[in-house]
């Protein structure tokens, strides 16, 4: 079996987010904001001007994209990177691929200073919530009503604010998922 190697993509590389994007929007469109149909149509300066609005990590296995995330700012603080689009291709689920996605992220936003690190999961969504509570994320009291696509209708839905503590935190257990560099 080939090894599964996780990256940050250049700015240049647009055109494998773009492909690792669509094939997500595909496989999973109730689990974006965005519709395929409408991101297969952006021209490739837009898809050239994401590449520079946040960190878009892919995990590759030999020369197949198999899981994306992105790693962005929380609110525009430089103290707190907030984690989203996190997909998985079907052939790799069950593989710790999504934990080692979000791992290079994590790292990722320690350090460029990231304090804090926020995982935004459905309030009904068990696995989503139980795969952020297992590396390491906690539940706070913030929520926020699912986003959707434009045109598309949510019913009463919310998310939760997961909130990961990126540097040493005396008040909370260690995490053995995370390494602290100091």
């Amino acid at each position: 079996m080939v090894d599964i190697k996780v990256r940050l993509l250049h700015d240049d590389e647009w055109q494998l987010y773009r492909a690792a994007r669509l094939a997500a929007l595909a496989d999973a469109p109730e689990a974006f904001v965005a519709r395929y149909a409408d991101e297969a149509n952006d021209n490739d300066d837009v898809w050239g001007l994401r590449m520079t609005r946040a960190g878009r990590f892919i995990a590759e296995r030999g020369d197949d994209t198999v899981g994306l995330v992105c790693l962005g700012l929380h609110n525009e603080n430089p103290e707190t990177g907030e984690v989203f689009a996190l997909w998985t291709a079907p052939t790799v689920r069950g593989e710790h691929i999504a934990h080692d996605l979000v791992a290079a992220a994590a790292l990722k936003a320690a350090e460029d200073g990231c304090r804090l690190l926020y995982f935004w999961a459905p309030s009904d969504n068990a696995s989503a919530v139980g795969f952020a509570s297992s590396f390491g994320f906690r539940p706070t009291e913030e929520r926020r009503a699912v986003r959707v696509a434009q045109g598309a209708t949510e019913k009463d839905a919310d998310e939760v604010a997961m909130v990961l503590p990126l540097c040493p935190d005396p008040t909370q257990p260690p995490n053995p998922y995370m390494a602290f560099h100091s």
